[in-house]
């Protein structure tokens, strides 16, 4: 039994654009060891990537490979959640090409990896005895994720009055991405069906338990859900995937012929 192709896109998709988003801040991190830190964490989110990738490939054919899933398919082609893609700053900065903000970065990675480690927990049992594979893998790389992340928004939340107020203020700014999560998708709705993937539903009340008990640890407010529900996992997206496709894919799509 195999996981829908489209299905096996949405996991990769999210792994690769939030892989590379956290690979800006090598060489910009606020310290070296978290320089070192946010770099690994991109490096697991893009080898996440690479397994989806190669599996989505061999179900394709044509010639597929990982490389022409990754940089060669367009926005509209890209089902991965819009919070992934966001900038590392305040989104009512003036521009996308500001100072990157640190607070961002961590409470992205926090609500990202709280789900990600509930839904590749659920995955090692999947029919798709790859994926499941997959997913055992890929779970002990983000257990550490929501661990360095957790560990962050308490330090920031709870830390100087110029720390919490940008930890506060990225949570109110992304948080309502989050409804993304538990909107079904054609994608997840035909992996549910056919015992490859999971419903999503199931696992809302397991994510606001480690959300909120870290927020309360952090000393942070939880903002009201409302609000509109983006649409990134149906290939509706932001401004922003553009600029990080362009730059992410601009080196192949020059030497299409490569071999790296």
């Amino acid at each position: 039994m195999n996981a829908p192709t489209e299905y096996l896109l949405h996991l990769a998709d999210n792994a690769l654009i939030l892989g590379q988003r956290n690979a800006e801040w090598c060489g910009h991190g606020p310290i070296l060891e978290e320089d070192i830190a946010l770099s690994n964490n991109s490096l697991d989110l893009i080898g996440q990537a690479r397994m989806l990738y190669q599996h989505a490939a061999v179900q394709i054919g044509n010639g597929a490979t990982e490389d022409t899933l990754a940089y060669f398919r367009d926005v509209p082609d890209f089902r991965n959640y819009t919070l992934c893609e966001l900038p590392h700053m305040p989104l009512m900065a003036g521009t996308s090409a500001g100072d990157r903000d640190f607070a961002t970065t961590i409470v992205r990675n926090f609500l990202y990896s709280s789900l990600m480690v509930l839904v590749w927990d659920q995955l090692q049992s999947s029919k798709d005895a790859q994926l499941a594979a997959i997913a055992a893998k890929s779970l002990k790389e983000v257990r550490y994720h929501l661990r360095h992340s957790r560990d962050w928004l308490v330090r920031l939340g709870d830390g100087t009055e110029a720390s919490h107020t940008k930890a506060q203020t990225a949570l109110d700014q992304l948080l309502p991405y989050t409804q993304e999560f538990w909107s079904t998708s054609p994608q997840e709705a035909a992996a549910l069906a056919n015992g490859t993937g999971i419903d999503m539903a199931t696992l809302q009340a397991d994510w606001n338990r480690i959300v909120d008990e870290a927020l309360t640890e952090a000393t942070l407010q939880r903002p009201a859900a409302g609000g509109f529900v983006p649409t990134g996992k149906q290939g509706i997206h932001s401004e922003h995937l553009g600029f990080v496709l362009a730059e992410m894919q601009s080196l192949a799509r020059k030497h299409p012929e490569a071999i790296w």
